[in-house]
């Protein structure tokens, strides 16, 4: 994926890349409503999104602000773990870049990226319960929220969206 606007660039990461990548969860605001992941998982998932670049069309990408280049954060574009038949999108951006709007035009290229696939399935988002800032960029990204989502594994109810294909 690469997509950008007059603020962002969401561009594949270079294997350089991974102190900013790794940097972006050190922050316990940014990580509050994330699972827990040891340094190692965080490794493991950026040389994932490496590989996974090759296979496509789905990975974790970065953003970057146009302007100055910084680091932004990351956002992906998967099949749905919970269900395959679904596109999952998500983000995660970096605290000094909250309440900015950003998340709404993450979200947005996601969407587009994921409709530009032709893959002809519901695109799907799950939040945290308490994260109400991401729910609300959802809710004004056109996703409705549906019923809550339990994952067993982790023992963590989370509040699910979905965009129903047309």
């Amino acid at each position: 994926m690469h997509y950008k606007n007059e603020r962002i660039i969401i561009r594949e990461f270079t294997p350089k890349e991974f102190l900013l990548f790794s940097t972006l969860f050190e922050n316990e605001n940014v990580t509050r409503y994330l699972p827990y992941k040891t340094p190692e998982e965080y490794k493991d998932m950026f040389d994932k999104a490496l590989a996974d670049y090759e296979a496509g069309p789905f990975s974790r990408w970065g953003i970057f602000d146009t302007q100055n280049n910084d680091f932004v954060g990351m956002c992906l574009a998967r099949i749905f773990l919970d269900n395959p038949d679904q596109l999952e999108i998500g983000y995660t951006l970096g605290e000094n870049y909250w309440g900015k709007g950003l998340g709404t035009e993450v979200c947005k290229a996601l969407v587009d990226y994921c409709l530009s696939l032709n893959h002809q399935k519901d695109i799907v988002a799950v939040t945290d319960l308490e994260n109400i800032g991401s729910q609300k960029v959802l809710l004004k990204s056109s996703f409705k929220r549906i019923e809550n989502l339990m994952r067993e594994e982790q023992d963590r109810e989370l509040a699910y969206f979905i965009l129903e294909k047309k």
